[in-house]
């Protein structure tokens, strides 16, 4: 198993922004010992049943950083996020900074790829990312060292990053009423989440955890922060010491009951993009629908 170089001796500053149209948590993650920061799974405002793309969400996390005389150095994509389209590219352009996402986002293009039957201009290789990490990779946010960890499951290309003391799952688990993600998109596997899930909890039990998603199960007010020894203990599909074979005996049969996340269709052709938008051949933008295929 790869050695993760943990140092909970770091801890960022961790600002949460919720959307209630998607119900995502984004991050501006500060460095304690400079003025860097990093950004972790951002929102583009989209109404789909009237084709307009608008930016608040990603407007307010640019306010925050210019406002508190931050420098934006990182811009995190956890996954190819199924429920949110990524405002990356619009940050960058205001702000800098890199977009990094799992190396095996290749995967996930050349899937979707063909369902959106993409053209050969559409190119496969990430190439549309400034870095693509491997299991393990570190990188820094100012002075703060960063690391990477792989954990696929919900998709091919999930990873958690951590910063410092603090860890962002992704959709890799919900807080611990939550439980964790669906695993029956393409290039899902409810045994391999599982497994990512360990991998995450054999992180220290005093390590932060921030959650990309929180729906408030039974009524209660949104939460994004919890902890490894939280999760470890009381996380409703995992915790309490479950096997693998209960998790997917139940992950499997909960899949099979969910719909498909309401902005799928263009969450995905955006986010295979890093964030931009398709366009036809004219130059205009423009999503497809492609029937039957998902």
């Amino acid at each position: 198993m790869t050695q993760y170089p943990v140092n909970l001796n770091v801890k960022p500053k961790v600002q949460a922004f919720f959307d209630e149209a998607t119900n995502t948590i984004s991050y501006i993650v500060k460095d304690p010992g400079s003025s860097a920061c990093a950004i972790v799974d951002s929102v583009m405002d989209i109404d789909y049943a009237a084709g307009r793309i608008t930016y608040d969400h990603a407007d307010e996390l640019i306010e925050t950083i210019k406002s508190q005389g931050l420098e934006l150095e990182w811009i995190i994509e956890s996954h190819v996020h199924a429920d949110h389209l990524s405002a990356a590219p619009y940050i960058q352009e205001k702000l800098g900074g890199k977009i990094g996402v799992g190396s095996r986002i290749m995967v996930v293009q050349e899937t979707f790829g063909k369902i959106f039957n993409e053209g050969t201009e559409f190119q496969r290789d990430g190439s549309q990312f400034d870095a693509l990490f491997e299991d393990g990779d570190t990188y820094m946010v100012g002075t703060m060292p960063c690391f990477a960890m792989y954990t696929p499951g919900h998709t091919p290309a999930c990873m958690v990053h951590v910063m410092g003391n603090a860890a962002f799952a992704g959709d890799t688990l919900f807080m611990p009423d939550g439980g964790s993600a669906r695993a029956d998109f393409p290039g899902g596997d409810a045994g391999e989440l599982y497994d990512s899930i360990q991998k995450v909890l054999s992180l220290p039990d005093e390590m932060r955890l921030y959650m990309c998603h929180d729906y408030g199960p039974g009524g209660r007010a949104i939460q994004w922060e919890t902890s490894v020894g939280e999760q470890r203990a009381d996380n409703i599909h995992v915790g309490g010491g479950k096997t693998r074979e209960e998790f997917v005996k139940f992950r499997t049969e909960r899949d099979a009951q969910l719909e498909m996340p309401k902005l799928i269709i263009p969450a995905l052709q955006v986010n295979i993009r890093a964030g931009d938008v398709p366009t036809d051949d004219d130059g205009n933008p423009v999503l497809k629908v492609p029937v039957n295929k998902l």
